[in-house]
């Protein structure tokens, strides 16, 4: 998958075209990524025996399509592999040629 957990994107389509967040969750499978404060949808919740009834915002997956990676410039950008002599295999901006560097995770 070319999108990964911490990476900045754009999102370039859809009801919150223009907005820019932080890849939370990837779901290879699927080919979606959760973007942290984009697609935001309620859920109503009803009031059952003496629980309250609320509204819960969440955030939806966005298909991959819809989405575009933020480089090194601020500039939307797609994402591009190399693969080294001794094998390793990279990502890189396909507009500048930068490498894009990997983000450690916090492991919880």
């Amino acid at each position: 998958m070319k999108f990964k957990i911490n990476d900045k994107v754009l999102v370039t389509a859809g009801k919150d075209k223009g907005k820019s967040g932080v890849i939370k969750k990837v779901y290879p499978k699927l080919n979606k990524i959760l973007v942290e404060g984009a697609n935001k949808y309620t859920k109503h919740i009803k009031p059952v025996s003496g629980r309250v009834g609320d509204k819960i915002k969440s955030e939806r997956p966005f298909h991959t399509a819809s989405i575009a990676i933020i480089n090194d410039k601020g500039v939307a950008d797609r994402v591009g592999f190399k693969i080294a002599k001794d094998g390793t295999k990279s990502r890189f901006f396909k507009k500048t040629g930068k490498v894009i560097t990997e983000v450690a995770l916090s492991k919880k």
